[in-house]
């Protein structure tokens, strides 16, 4: 008697994830999360908590520093200005004085939409570059959220860092656009070698790994091999990384 034909076995797929458990695999499994972006590309959940905690780090300095002390270490890190600043009339000095802190708190505060702008940016320069190196069809969409998702390194940054504040951080040396000792920037004092500072901040911990989560994720959606996405990335990012050292450079 023949044997009955087997019957093809179907192979199933993963799971859809929710928008938390996306959030979680990021940092743990982030394979996960990147590969889930082809089903469904939304990025809301990291954007909306990125506001949240960019909300909650402002008020913190606001609070705890004080915008106007903010301000302060802020334009002491640019030696050149801050000589200008120091030399003016007493009342010149207090309005240049008040408008830079108006500037900075109102910066801290709107900073969730320019760095929207920025994101859409890069996934932009991303997409062309990705296109052009290595012939690679991302659609924007999911680019987009590979590249919103892969900056949650940097949410939970600001979140220590306002963890830091409520905690009783000195407000001397504060530096609201450096809030945190996880980069080479700790080695050098702004006000001394300020270029070098520059470029030190920009060697961080939580910055690399947004880098290489976005390298992951780029494979991920994609036949672009591993380390052709690190060049991609790390490139532009060490690129980005010449200007900023060129204009603390000029302002110091």
């Amino acid at each position: 008697m023949a044997a009955a034909p087997l019957s093809p076995v179907p192979v199933s797929e993963a799971a859809p994830l929710s928008e938390g458990a996306r959030i979680l695999d990021t940092f743990i499994a982030p394979s996960k999360t990147f590969t889930d972006l082809r089903r469904n590309a939304a990025w809301w959940a990291p954007y909306l908590l990125s506001i949240i905690v960019a909300l909650l780090f402002s008020y913190g300095v606001g609070q705890k520093i004080t915008w106007s002390k903010a301000a302060e270490n802020v334009l002491q890190t640019r030696p050149k200005q801050w000589g200008r600043i120091q030399n003016m009339k007493p009342e010149d000095r207090d309005k240049t004085m008040a408008l830079a802190e108006k500037q900075t708190m109102i910066g801290s505060y709107i900073f969730p939409a320019i760095n929207l702008i920025i994101l859409l940016i890069v996934a932009g320069v991303l997409l062309a570059t990705l296109k052009f190196a290595a012939n690679a069809d991302i659609p924007f969409k999911v680019l987009l959220a590979i590249v919103v998702y892969s900056t949650l390194p940097g949410v939970a940054r600001y979140l220590l860092a306002t963890i830091t504040l409520f905690a009783g951080i000195s407000p001397d040396g504060f530096n609201v656009q450096n809030p945190i000792a996880t980069n080479l920037g700790i080695l050098f004092n702004p006000s001394d070698n300020p270029v070098l500072y520059a470029a030190g901040s920009m060697i961080d911990i939580f910055a690399f790994c947004t880098l290489a989560l976005t390298a992951i994720g780029i494979t991920c959606v994609s036949k672009v091999k591993r380390g052709t996405a690190l060049a991609i990335v790390f490139g532009w990012y060490f690129a980005f990384m010449v200007v900023i050292v060129a204009l603390a450079s000029l302002t110091s």
